[in-house]
């Protein structure tokens, strides 16, 4: 850990000086949404102060305008590492999008064909995939995920494949579990069968690089709020996959890629907010010594920047395992810690998560609890739904001294819970 800047990153993140009371704060609720650089928030105001227009006019505001819509597009392609920026698409969220593209993808199915979803799927990768196929006649098909591995497995994914198979569903890594999928793998197996293959990458994108080229997977999506960037969702889709594809659209709006998937006047001013996130990676790379494109530069970043949470997640497992009757569900073993991401969550025998959530809120540490959408993990491992987990998510910008103190606030709200119960 030692030589990621921490103290540099941490400034940058006006939040994180904030108090409730004097206390201070520990954001550990990353995985729901992570606090943003100065940087992000000045590219927003800034757009909204200076190049406030709709786009297509020939005045100065208006192009400019333009101007940040080329830039995010070609931001996120050095993002996610897409052969063209007319292979990203910008939205609202993830799941708005994954609604609009599986409502496209659906007049290219028919009654019978089928599906693939995992058990180990945030549901804004599942239910729009159920309604679908509630609507058009299709077979729903679920893949579990291995209870010992906690990852989804290549044999399991190949055993439901069919030549009906018209789609696989997946999630690069867990949200509950902080579980990495082997995808390149998965997406593989499942062409051997022509099926498209559909990424949810929310929880991976800010911990770790992607490439979509690499993958071979045909669409891929994250949100812009995960990794230090405003409230957006990116999908990424092959380029022969969506020039494909016939979207639902307005009938005088643009036919050309990707503005055809993109509906209605764009969020400009957070698009210009997204641009400053990616670019935060790509500054955090440069610190690191690396001095080359903007995707080298980004790839460098995530680089120390896993080292570094690899490092904090160790520790705070570690002190969670030493608490008698605490299960963490996901992989503790360091030495997969490269399979994982530093999201970890568990669950304490006779006490409610949100009793233990609520406690450590009133610290001013921020975590969560519940099923966290992770609605098929839940089911799967058998935790009643009402209930869930308690999740704690590392981010780069978090500290040693913060998971010491969460694990202090662990272990004494446990024991203060138990003996109230006795």
């Amino acid at each position: 850990m030692a030589g990621f800047p921490i103290e540099a990153v941490r400034g940058k993140f006006p939040a994180l000086s904030l108090t409730d009371k004097g206390r201070r704060r520990i954001y550990l609720d990353n995985p729901a949404g992570t606090q943003v650089p100065q940087a992000v928030a000045d590219a927003v105001s800034r757009c909204l102060l200076t190049t406030n227009a709709n786009l297509g006019g020939f005045f100065e505001t208006t192009i400019a305008a333009q101007a940040v819509v080329d830039d995010v597009h070609a931001a996120m392609a050095d993002f996610l590492g897409a052969a063209s920026v007319e292979e990203i698409i910008i939205g609202a969220i993830m799941t708005t999008l994954t609604y609009h593209m599986s409502r496209t993808l659906g007049r290219t199915m028919k009654p019978g064909d089928e599906i693939i979803l995992t058990r180990m799927d945030h549901e804004g990768n599942v239910s729009p995939w159920l309604q679908l196929a509630e609507d058009l006649g299709l077979v729903v098909r679920f893949l579990p995920f291995d209870e010992k591995s906690w990852q989804i497995e290549e044999a399991a994914l190949q055993a439901l494949l069919s030549e009906k198979t018209r789609l696989v569903a997946l999630n690069y890594a867990s949200n509950l579990t902080g579980s990495i999928n082997r995808v390149k793998a998965l997406t593989a197996i499942a062409k051997t069968a022509g099926a498209l293959v559909y990424v949810d990458a929310v929880q991976f994108a800010p911990h770790g690089l992607i490439d979509v080229q690499e993958l071979g997977c045909d669409f891929l999506i994250c949100s812009a709020y995960k990794f230090f960037g405003p409230h957006m969702g990116i999908l990424w889709g092959r380029r022969d996959v969506i020039d494909a594809l016939k979207p639902y659209k307005c009938r005088c709006s643009s036919n050309g890629l990707p503005e055809r998937f993109e509906l209605g006047t764009p969020q400009i001013e957070l698009m210009a907010g997204l641009t400053a996130a990616v670019d935060y990676f790509a500054d955090l790379g440069a610190a690191a010594g690396e001095g080359g494109s903007r995707r080298q530069r980004i790839a460098k970043a995530f680089e120390v920047s896993i080292a570094y949470e690899n490092a904090l997640a160790r520790q705070l497992i570690e002190g969670l395992s030493e608490i008698d009757g605490l299960a963490i569900r996901g992989i503790t073993d360091p030495e997969r810690f490269a399979e994982r991401v530093p999201t970890v969550s568990f669950t304490v025998e006779g006490i409610a998560p949100e009793t233990i959530v609520r406690q450590m809120n009133a610290e001013s540490i921020f975590l969560w609890s519940g099923h966290n959408y992770a609605w098929e993990i839940v089911h799967q491992l058998g935790i009643p739904p009402e209930q869930g987990v308690v999740r704690i998510g590392i981010a780069h910008y978090n500290t040693a001294t913060e998971i010491d103190e969460t694990l202090e606030s662990v272990h004494r709200v446990i024991a203060m819970l138990r003996q109230q119960r006795s």
